[in-house]
């Protein structure tokens, strides 16, 4: 009787041990089906600007209403819409239900094979739940098992709107273990290195830092450091990046490598906290139907999207009320330039890049990192069918500077584009 109710007490402290169900996973990929979400005074078409925002800052991220307060930019709303992940991934999850489980220590998990690691609904009483969220992520579905991305960076004064820089650059990644979408399945081989993931970069334009190519290799084993390798065409070789190279300024921009994808390190690099559940005003639309830039040519007609707001530093496009995990990240290693990271994780597409929060060392924002997503079967036709939300192009913002970086992507899922061998040091000897 004693042992019983010592057990009903820690389950009331530090949550029962779940086992996901089907229902979990349906809940998890749909969490509109039982109806889109409101809230009080918010409608598809109207605008939040600083003259409201103080009504709806329930549903504003810390650093995005703060934007909208100072007067920087204004949101238009759009109907919340159903970004259905792929069949065959959510049917990866429901066939490796509960497989996988939690090391010992952060950035050990075991088990796993494919699909959503931990699809049930976090827990606040769970103390590693944040780190099951962090996990979801990094096998989540984010561009799919592969991605070829044309994107064009602008660099700028916030105050003045003057383009300091452009860059034109090209970034590719591969899922070379635990694929569910294209063929080979589940894994690229030979991989003798266990590597997960491979993102490489090449940049194309201005002549100053043409063929600048960036090689990272992330492992299977998250406690492993990443291999990453810069070559720099004017040096004409290949060098290994120093691990804290990651945090710096990449080229010049508001970006770190860090800030790639929303979050691109290891899991073992942070310690995560789940802060809870909420309705979040996130930037999603159906890339098709905005008002697009005519800026630039593209030989398939395809059109990027638009900046406005103060020194064109902001999406153009609208935002829709979405179920959010909120989640902290706080690097362990003291000397990192960053005290902590805020993401609004969307919970049906796993996503952390929506709008961001980055803090200095003091504790003060720093940025603010707002990627927007576009329906895949509303982009282009190869992407059609592919259940994942395509990034359709980033704003970050440097409140304390002033400066913004912006980023206009065409987003490509082809397995063709993002050969295997493009991931190996070899091939950034060869492709000058």
């Amino acid at each position: 009787m004693k042992k019983s109710m010592i057990a009903l007490l820690l389950a009331g402290l530090f949550g029962a041990a779940h086992a996901a169900t089907d229902a979990d996973v349906d809940n998890a990929f749909s969490p509109y089906r039982n109806g889109m979400p409101s809230f009080p005074g918010l409608s598809a078409g109207m605008t939040i600007n600083k003259g409201n925002a103080d009504q709806f800052k329930e549903i504003l991220g810390a650093g995005v209403y703060k934007l909208i307060k100072d007067g920087l930019f204004e949101i238009k709303v759009g109907p919340t819409t159903d970004f259905a992940l792929n069949k065959a991934y959510v049917a990866a999850t429901k066939a490796n239900l509960n497989k996988a489980k939690l090391g010992a220590k952060p950035g050990e998990l075991i088990g796993y094979v494919a699909g959503r690691p931990f699809p049930e609904e976090p827990d606040l009483n769970d103390p590693r739940a944040g780190e099951k969220l962090a996990w979801n992520f990094r096998y989540g579905l984010n561009w799919g098992d592969n991605a070829a991305v044309n994107m064009i960076w602008k660099y700028k004064n916030m105050e003045t709107g003057r383009e300091e820089r452009r860059v034109k650059m090209d970034i590719h990644f591969l899922n070379f273990k635990h694929r569910v979408l294209q063929q080979p399945t589940p894994e690229v081989t030979p991989n003798p290195s266990q590597i997960f993931k491979g993102t490489y970069l090449k940049v194309w334009e201005p002549n100053d830092v043409r063929n600048t190519q960036l090689l990272i290799q992330r492992f299977e084993d998250d406690l492993k450091v990443d291999d990453a390798y810069l070559y720099l065409g004017f040096q004409k070789r290949v060098r290994r990046m120093a691990t804290g190279q990651t945090t710096d300024a990449f080229l010049g921009s508001d970006m770190m490598i860090e800030d790639f994808e929303g979050y691109n390190g290891r899991i073992s690099d942070m310690k995560w906290t789940f802060k809870g559940k909420k309705l979040v005003l996130l930037p999603a639309w159906n890339h098709n139907e905005l008002a697009l830039s005519d800026e630039f040519k593209d030989p398939d007609g395809y059109k990027y999207i638009s900046f406005g707001g103060q020194g064109g530093c902001f999406l153009n496009g609208s935002w829709q009320l979405r179920k959010v995990y909120v989640l902290e990240a706080a690097p362990v290693n003291s000397s990192h330039p960053v005290s902590k990271r805020v993401f609004y994780m969307d919970a049906q597409m796993g996503s952390m890049n929506g709008a961001n929060e980055i803090y200095d060392r003091k504790g003060d924002l720093w940025k603010v990192l707002m990627v927007g997503k576009s329906h895949a079967d509303h982009h282009l036709p190869q992407n059609k069918g592919m259940g994942i939300g395509v990034d359709d192009g980033f704003s970050i913002v440097d409140v304390q500077s002033r400066r913004c970086t912006t980023a206009q992507f065409k987003g490509r899922v082809d397995p063709k584009l993002s050969p295997p061998e493009m991931f190996q040091v070899q091939y950034m000897r060869g492709n000058e």
